[in-house]
């Protein structure tokens, strides 16, 4: 007997039956006919949701839904402008004529946009020679279905099942230590579905699956001073994640009453004392995730270093402008090779890109050597570049933006063992948590979850509340060891954009020796 599906599993097919395709190709069509209409798109997706949330062993939320939503990008006018419609739809709306009217309205709203945008490029072009039309780079058509991976669908587990477990694993979090003030879980699981249609006579079916769950916890001794800790485990993967399928091969009970254990450990910690100059310091391939993406995978997203997209993630120090930047220099210790690549399992995994753009590996750092950027149609016709499949939002009724995929540090030939053992006299630091980095992000702040003593090539004296902080170039060309235990974790809250957009990206590497100063507690 087939497994039976819960009644919101039975919504994905009513939204993506061949009617809902014809719909969205017939109103393609239609674009295709409206004046100086250059180009469009149409992504319209399905969220099929289950969720539940606990703290201190009781449940706060739980749920499970089935968002609708789809976005329209219109290319149009003399000088060539983009306009944008977005929206999400409701339950009565969801029906294929309801769906065929909201696209023909979304069309219409982008191209009067587009239109208008361009009529004003035009008008000041006189003063600001600088508004050129939009161009976008050729890629190949592709006409694609791809399926959700999983072992476990997610679909086919009880909501109760869910809720059960955070609420369980949050009391067992709780029950380790009078010590522990303060416990959460949030456990979500699904399987988004998204159709993409170009004028161009591209037509995508993308599905993928995402299991997640984030545990926080705050150890406190009576009088004393809080540690706190937050961290997620996940992959796109089925129900399977949570029992071990992950980076991590931890259940995700495993996990959090191990990131509990180690928060209360640090409540009896020395405070990492501050550096006034650089020190030998080995750091983690967890720590590694965080400093990758804000050091290099910001960095290379090519919008914010042509200075279009400057908002909330700053500028580079990477590309000052076209004439000054870093570009075929070295950035880097030899040993250093970074890239960006959603073909490999990660968090930044996909086929196609949001505008249809097959997915590939984008070297950004080459033996300490900057070699490009990840980019868009529109970027890459600006650089005389190839497209390299980079352009993402958070839901479908979101603008596209360049975004890191699966951003790392390349892996080595060296035991982490080997790179500590040949220190006189350093530091391991252990586990990212929160960054603070300049506007171009040429210098860096990053804390830890521990900081360990090393003396003699051995690692003694463990402290708290610490982190390193460096000039960006300084730490990655003082890089004179790369390991060769390399792994990508689930970076699930990378924030871009105005209004803002939570992407999920794969960020990791191996361990690497570099110097910084200790930014401790003072």
């Amino acid at each position: 007997m087939l497994p039976r599906r819960s009644p919101i599993a039975s919504r994905i097919k009513i939204i993506f039956v061949d009617t809902i395709k014809d719909a969205v190709t017939k109103v393609i069509q239609q674009a295709k006919s409206l004046k100086d209409c250059k180009y469009a798109d149409i992504r319209i997706g399905i969220d099929e949701r289950k969720y539940a949330c606990a703290e201190d062993g009781k449940t706060r939320s739980a749920g499970e839904n089935t968002p609708i939503s789809f976005g329209i990008r219109v290319l149009a006018g003399e000088v060539s402008a983009w306009g944008y419609y977005g929206q999400e739809l409701g339950t009565t709306e969801s029906t294929p004529k309801s769906i065929y009217r909201k696209l023909t309205s979304g069309i219409n709203s982008a191209y009067a946009r587009a239109i208008a945008n361009a009529r004003k490029k035009a008008e000041f072009r006189v003063i600001a020679p600088s508004l050129t039309e939009v161009r976008l780079a050729r890629i190949d058509i592709h006409n694609d279905t791809i399926h959700a991976v999983f072992d476990e669908d997610p679909r086919n587990i009880p909501s109760k099942d869910i809720t059960a477990l955070s609420t369980k694993i949050s009391h067992d979090m709780r029950s380790v230590s009078p010590n522990i003030q303060y416990t959460y879980v949030d456990i979500h699981t699904g399987i988004h579905r998204e159709l993409f249609c170009s004028t161009e006579g591209a037509c995508i079916d993308q599905a993928y699956t995402l299991t997640q769950g984030t545990i926080a916890v705050v150890a406190q001794k009576t009088g004393g001073i809080p540690e706190t800790y937050y961290d997620t485990l996940g992959d796109l993967r089925g129900w399977e994640v949570v029992k071990g399928k992950n980076v991590y091969q931890q259940s995700l009970t495993e996990f959090a009453l191990l990131r509990t254990r180690e928060t209360l450990e640090l409540i009896d910690a020395e405070f990492l004392p501050a550096t006034s100059e650089p020190v030998v310091v080995v750091t983690n391939p967890h720590f590694n995730a965080l400093l990758v993406h804000e050091i290099i995978g910001h960095p290379t997203e090519i919008d914010r270093a042509l200075k279009l997209e400057t908002a909330y993630a700053g500028r580079s120090w990477l590309l000052r402008d076209l004439h000054d930047n870093e570009l075929g220099k070295q950035i880097a210790s030899p040993l250093i090779t970074a890239y960006s690549d959603p073909t490999i399992n990660g968090y930044g995994h996909y086929k196609y890109d949001a505008e249809g753009t097959p997915a590939q590996r984008v070297n950004l750092i080459e033996d300490g050597i900057l070699k490009g950027f990840m980019n868009s149609r529109e970027h890459a016709a600006i650089l005389d570049q190839p497209p390299n499949g980079s352009m993402r939002a958070t839901e479908p009724y979101s603008v596209p933006l360049v975004r890191m995929t699966n951003t790392v540090f390349a892996n080595g030939n060296i035991s982490p063992s080997e790179i500590i053992a040949e220190v006189k006299d350093g530091y391991y630091i252990v586990n990212h948590r929160i960054p603070s980095i300049s506007e171009s992000r040429e210098n860096f702040r990053i804390s830890a979850q521990k900081v360990y003593r090393i003396e003699d090539g051995h690692i003694t004296t463990l402290y708290r509340q610490g982190g390193i902080t460096s000039d960006s170039k300084d730490f990655l060309m003082n890089i004179d060891a790369v390991g060769n235990d390399f792994q990508i974790f689930p970076i699930p809250n990378c924030g871009k954009g105005q209004p803002m957009q939570t992407m999920r990206v794969g960020n990791g590497g191996p361990t690497l020796r570099s110097k910084a100063r200790l930014a401790g507690h003072q």
